[in-house]
Formats: C-alpha cells, sequence, structure tokens
C-alpha cells in the first residue's frame, strides 16, 4: 500500500468515525434529569437537594414528582410529591425539600414514582417520566 492509499483510508475511517459519533449525539433523547445531589438533616427532619435539568424542546411550567422514600430494610418510609415549579427547556436548576419528621439516616433508597404535574405548552403528561434520567452523588440512591 502506498503512502496516498494509506492517508485516504485513513481519512475515510476517520470521516466515518466522526459521522457516526454525530449521528449518536443527534439521536441522544430528550427528556428530564433528575439528579439527587445531596441529603442531610435539618432542623425541620431531612432536607434533599436535587439537580433538575430539562433536555425537552419545551419548557415546563410546572412539574412535580411522586417521591418514595425507603429504609435500611427495603421498607416504604414514606411518600411525598414534590414541586419543581417550572423547569425551563434547556435549563438547569437546583431544587431542595425539607421532609419533616424524616431521619436521613433512616434513607437507603429513593424512587420517583409519578409525575401527577407535567405541564407546559405542547407537553404531554407522560413527558415526564418518558426517558426519565435519574442519578445521585450522594450515598442515597435515586431510582426512576
Amino acid at each position: 500500500m502506498t503512502y496516498f492509499s494509506r492517508f485516504a483510508f485513513a481519512a475515510c475511517v476517520a470521516l466515518v468515525t466522526a459521522g457516526a459519533a454525530r449521528a449518536q449525539d443527534a439521536a441522544a433523547p430528550a427528556g428530564l434529569a433528575i439528579e439527587l445531589n445531596e441529603i442531610a438533616p435539618s432542623e425541620k427532619g431531612c432536607k434533599l437537594t436535587f439537580v433538575a435539568g430539562n433536555a425537552l424542546a419545551q419548557s415546563l411550567s410546572k412539574v412535580s414528582f411522586e417521591f418514595v422514600l425507603f429504609d435500611q430494610k427495603g421498607l416504604v418510609e414514606r411518600m411525598a410529591v414534590l414541586d419543581f415549579r417550572d423547569l425551563p427547556a434547556g435549563k438547569t436548576k437546583v431544587r431542595q425539600f425539607d421532609l419533616p419528621g424524616t431521619k436521613c439516616e433512616a434513607v437507603k433508597s429513593v424512587l420517583i414514582n409519578d409525575a401527577p404535574t407535567c405541564v407546559g405548552e405542547g407537553v404531554d403528561k407522560s413527558a415526564c417520566m418518558t426517558d426519565l434520567k435519574t442519578g445521585s452523588k450522594s450515598a442515597v440512591e435515586l431510582k426512576g
């Protein structure tokens, strides 16, 4: 193989790889991302800090999620609907919630069970749960 042939082959491979990467980026699913960033004791009980990102094409004027907190044995400790208010399209917001009477050390995991409120112009109610991405930077696991 000549030097020119090797160069042409390498250039073709680079173009195909770059095109595949761009196609993969374009196909990245749009949706909401909720991260449990911190869980800490508060004067009222337990404070949960979330980072919420909206990768939908539309802004949400009002969204709430039903959370289920599980204890160390895997039993339901409590359920709560938390109002995340508005989530503009393409933006990230931090939301904090105090859960009175809840001891943080008793919470092992949290489940987003449902989105009872998911409102925005042209937004289907199911959009808040479809392609929902969850994660946690705390010791407590967040599932969706």
